[in-house]
């Protein structure tokens, strides 16, 4: 799984490693454990729009294209397969994914020196992706969405599934009941997580989001709007516990974890429990995920990033 691949690196089983659209030098938890695993590895490629934290120490970097550069289909979390459309042509050398995922691929088979498909764009003088393609070799080899096509999703708003040409979509999933009848449960022992606090990490970390910032910030923080908005990191916590340690809001601290230490200011809210500090995760300066734990649970392999001891320090005034 994509959880476990810096142990898999650091154990020798993972050499090379192409990431697409992802920065987890910033995103995953314990990240330093993660960083070195990346500049371990034979060959790192990385496929992004920006030069991420991640990008910056790949071995090769494909310059991707965005939503707007384009073309193709996504079906969002309630379903719903709907179009993208090209607006403008990529900047420069960057290449919408399918596009460069075909160049490699050719490459790789030595099918020439790794081309286009297709025939020249009028509009943009470049050779199109053949994402309409792919889509109906998806619809072939899942009949959820077997009923779809481009000609149709012009016009309806179809979510899977979708079996048949003449299916309307299926808005709302499992209305009539449950095709396998009541789900089978199964207990399973509660282990409580593999960090809590103690003498000298007496606190809780939670990590998560704010509403103007998005995941690693590689888009977001670069909007003027959105950065003005959410511009730094924090560290929230309760009342109780910013008396006890005599802290007073927007003063500096050192939150430090056993993995690692950053810097940042207090944020003094009754939202937050007593024990318990949240950090945003989306800022490279004060990055939470140089706190966070990397264990995972034994069942799903995921990591209990949300949960580990921290203690908070008082920054020194010079």
């Amino acid at each position: 799984m994509a959880t476990e691949f810096s142990d898999a690196i650091h154990e020798g089983r993972l050499a090379g490693l192409w990431i697409m659209g992802e920065n987890p030098v910033i995103s995953d938890p314990n990240s330093s454990h993660v960083k070195k695993a990346l500049e371990q590895l034979e060959c790192l490629v990385v496929q992004d729009i920006f030069l991420t934290e991640t990008a910056e120490i790949a071995d090769v970097v494909l310059p991707a294209a965005s939503f707007a550069e384009k073309d193709g289909t996504f079906a969002n979390t309630e379903r719903k397969v709907q179009r993208v459309r090209r607006a403008v042509a990529p900047p420069g050398d960057a290449r919408d994914d399918l596009s460069i995922i075909n160049m490699v691929s050719n490459r790789i088979l030595g099918n020439g020196s790794g081309a286009y498909h297709g025939t020249p764009d009028p509009v943009f003088h470049t050779v199109p992706p053949f994402a309409s393609e792919v889509f109906s070799e998806i619809t072939e080899c899942w009949v959820a969405m077997a009923g779809m096509s481009y000609e149709r999703i012009e016009t309806e708003s179809l979510a899977w599934p979708c079996p048949d040409k003449d299916h309307p979509g299926t808005p709302v999933l499992h209305e009539g009941g449950f095709p396998r009848g009541k789900a089978l449960l199964s207990a399973i022992s509660w282990s409580g997580p593999a960090e809590i606090p103690d003498d000298e990490y007496p606190f809780v970390l939670t990590t998560g989001r704010v509403l103007y910032q998005y995941h690693t910030g590689t888009m977001t923080r670069r909007s003027e709007v959105l950065e003005s908005s959410a511009p730094a990191a924090y560290l929230e916590m309760s009342p109780l516990d910013a008396e006890r340690l005599q802290l007073a809001d927007n003063e500096m601290v050192s939150a430090s974890s056993r993995r690692g230490t950053i810097e940042l200011a207090v944020r003094i809210s009754d939202r937050i429990n007593e024990g318990l500090v949240f950090i945003p995760f989306h800022y490279k300066e004060a990055s939470a995920n140089l706190l966070t734990n990397d264990a995972l649970d034994p069942h799903c392999k995921i990591p209990e990033a949300k949960v580990c001891a921290i203690k908070i320090s008082k920054l020194e005034t010079v």
